[in-house]
């Protein structure tokens, strides 16, 4: 069975840090580009970043470019996404998603999606 499970989430003070983790079953994530998205209750599901299948290029909305960073881990089967220097504006549930498309930072280029996992930064 397909699917795929963030974790890592939680409270953190404002400047601290988090790393959520996406771990897969039934699909190996090295042969997907896997997206990173957020959404706060009531507004749209919105970008984080992403990371490509084959050569591990990332990229970033421009609102976490350099505080968060995507990466891989094959061996495991895991993607991590680590949260440097939170702010407020980054509380929200996140979210992992593998598609077979490029690096992407479109909702609708992937395909399969966790259940998400909820950061909330607050003093």
């Amino acid at each position: 069975q397909l699917q795929l499970v963030e974790s890592g989430g939680g409270l953190v003070q404002p400047g601290g840090s988090l790393r959520l983790s996406c771990a897969a079953s039934g699909i190996t994530l090295e042969t997907y580009a896997i997206g990173w998205f957020r959404q706060v209750s009531g507004k749209e599901r919105e970008a984080v970043s992403c990371i490509s299948s084959s050569d591990g290029i990332t990229n970033y909305v421009d609102s976490v470019k350099g505080r968060f960073t995507t990466s891989r881990d094959n061996a495991k089967n895991m993607v991590f996404l680590e949260m440097n220097n939170v702010k407020p504006e980054d509380t929200a549930v996140y979210y992992c998603a593998a598609g077979v498309v490029p690096c992407g930072l479109v909702a609708g280029d992937y395909d399969y999606w966790g259940q998400g996992t909820q950061v909330t930064v607050s003093s």
